[in-house]
C-alpha cells in the first residue's frame, strides 16, 4: 500500500475515510465475536434413536440392548430417553482397535 503525500487540504477528508473504515473493521469484529447461543441438548426417542444410529438397527434390538444396560439410556415415567451426546460417546468407545494399536499398548505395558 503506497503512502501517498497528503497535503493540508486533504487531511479532513482523509480523516473522514480513516474514521469510515474503522467503523467498518468494528462492525465486522462485533458481529464475529458475538457469542453464539450453546446448542440445546438433543434428546432422541427410541424410534429417532433407531434412524440415528448407524446400520439403524429395530427398535426391539434397542429394547434389548436397554434391557441389559448395553447402551446409555434415561427413563421418564414409562418412556425412554436417549441423550445424543451420550450415544455418540457410547458410539466411540464401543471403537474396536488396530493391531498396530494392540501391538503399541502390549509394549507399553512389558
Amino acid at each position: 500500500m503506497e503512502n501517498p503525500q497528503i497535503t493540508f487540504d486533504q487531511l479532513p477528508a482523509y480523516v473522514y475515510q480513516l474514521g469510515c473504515k474503522f467503523d467498518q473493521l468494528l462492525a465486522l469484529l462485533q458481529s464475529q465475536a458475538a457469542p453464539s447461543p450453546p446448542a440445546p441438548e438433543q434428546w432422541f426417542t427410541i424410534e429417532q434413536l433407531s434412524d440415528y444410529l448407524p446400520g439403524k438397527p429395530a427398535i426391539t434390538t434397542i429394547y434389548g440392548k436397554v434391557q441389559r444396560r448395553e447402551i446409555p439410556f434415561t427413563r421418564k415415567g414409562k418412556r425412554l430417553a436417549f441423550r445424543r451426546a451420550e450415544i455418540d460417546q457410547w458410539l466411540i468407545s464401543g471403537r474396536v482397535q488396530t493391531s498396530a494399536e494392540i501391538s503399541a499398548k502390549a509394549e507399553q505395558y512389558i
